[in-house]
């Protein structure tokens, strides 16, 4: 025990609470679990010094108030707060770490800090300094409001981008396609915004309210793999058995599509001059979705002349013209 000078401890205290911000630099952010370990270290050691001798850190000083003595005291609490902060953040990047949270949940990450600093710091003006936190959090509502009135279209951003992450509809690396048609890769999310990187290589950046009015459609959920149809007309010349078996001689020569599940071929339909055939395929990834469907034209091409089969025409381009019209003569008048 220290007894009932509590000079010693406050400046044990200091000395300490000085040090970890040292040590805290140092570690860097790239050493996440031995920043960690440090700050615990540091910030129990400082509990209990404050322990040992009798320091209150939720309670005002009654005994120093004027002079070195309190100011030692006001910054031994302020640190002692500051490292319970520190502290805390440490096990939620860790807890982020460890169960493996996609990238977009630093959104989250970052309003638990704002909520963890915005305690803290009601903590120290309260118990270090003595204000009335009552008065100062009402003033600050005044304030909040009319903030709130300013930024309300920022605040709409913010809020659907917190939706949008507890929804968790994307993540970073999805592929992404809007109502509007807009399709992309998620490569940013932020406060206010997050970014598709397109397949034209161009960022689009959508607000996160507009982005949560839009319907998404996550190309890559389940699995990255995506179906893709293309429809031909074969000229009916041959027997659609023929024609089926060709078209899945063009699939089992691509290199490009996924094999598991198998390709389908299908006759839609088949009239007297074509045989509409469907070639249903997966591929890895939208983003070799048109090298694949290449692949599929080049070799059908090839297979058709090779096997005999012609396309045909598409049944919009064509024209019927209509039957010409006789011309009637009077029963007395016709020619002989």
């Amino acid at each position: 025990m220290f007894g009932n000078d509590t000079f010693v401890p406050l400046v044990l205290i200091n000395l300490l609470g000085l040090a970890g911000i040292v040590v805290w630099h140092i570690q860097g952010g790239n050493r996440p679990t031995g920043r960690l370990i440090v700050q615990i270290l540091f910030f129990t050691n400082m509990s209990l010094v404050l322990y040992l001798g009798g320091i209150a850190p939720h309670r005002p000083d009654g005994i120093y108030t004027q002079g070195l003595a309190a100011l030692l005291s006001k910054s031994a609490k302020i640190l002692w707060w500051t490292h319970l902060a520190w502290t805390i953040i440490g096990f939620i990047q860790i807890y982020v770490r460890l169960n493996r949270k996609p990238r977009e949940a630093h959104l989250i990450q970052d309003m638990a800090i704002a909520v963890i600093y915005l305690g803290v710091a009601l903590s120290v003006i309260g118990f270090v300094f003595g204000m009335p936190v009552g008065t100062l959090v009402a003033t600050s509502g005044v304030i909040a409001v009319i903030f709130g009135l300013a930024l309300q279209n920022t605040l709409g951003d913010v809020f659907s981008g917190i939706a949008l992450t507890l929804g968790r509809a994307y993540a970073i690396g999805d592929w992404v396609q809007l109502n509007d048609g807009t399709e992309g890769r998620v490569i940013e999310t932020t406060w206010r915004s997050t970014n598709l990187l397109t397949v034209t290589n161009n960022v689009v950046v959508l607000p996160n309210s507009i982005l949560a009015k839009q319907g998404v459609t996550n190309l890559s959920r389940p699995d990255e793999t995506h179906l893709i149809a293309l429809r031909v007309r074969i000229a009916a010349t041959q027997r659609p058995r023929i024609v089926e078996e060709v078209m899945r001689s063009v699939l089992r020569a691509s290199v490009r599509i996924v094999k598991n599940p198998p390709p389908v071929v299908a006759l839609t339909a088949v009239d007297a001059i074509a045989i509409e055939v469907e070639l249903q395929f997966r591929v890895d990834s939208v983003a070799i979705r048109t090298p694949a469907k290449n692949e599929i034209v080049d070799l059908l091409h090839d297979q058709c002349r090779a096997s005999g089969l012609s396309l045909a025409m598409p049944a919009e381009s064509l024209a019927f013209l209509p039957a010409p019209i006789r011309k009637q003569y009077p029963a007395e008048s016709r020619p002989v």
